[in-house]
């Protein structure tokens, strides 16, 4: 399989950050959360989606 010297790179760095921090997810996501808010850069939020209602369909064991 090919690999990609990019892919590796961020999966190297990716790791090298998980390592910093234990593999704790929380404090992963508490510095990539500050390191965004330090960053300048305007984010934007949006209100989930409500999932759509798909009709009933008909089956064979409906039919009994």
């Amino acid at each position: 399989m090919w690999d990609d010297p990019i892919v590796q790179d961020i999966r190297k760095l990716r790791e090298e950050h998980a390592a910093r921090f234990g593999f704790n997810l929380q404090a992963i996501v508490a510095d990539l959360m500050k390191q965004q808010e330090n960053s300048g850069v305007k984010f934007v939020s949006l209100p989930p989606k409500k999932p759509a209602v798909l009709p009933k369909i008909k089956t064979k064991k409906d039919a009994k």
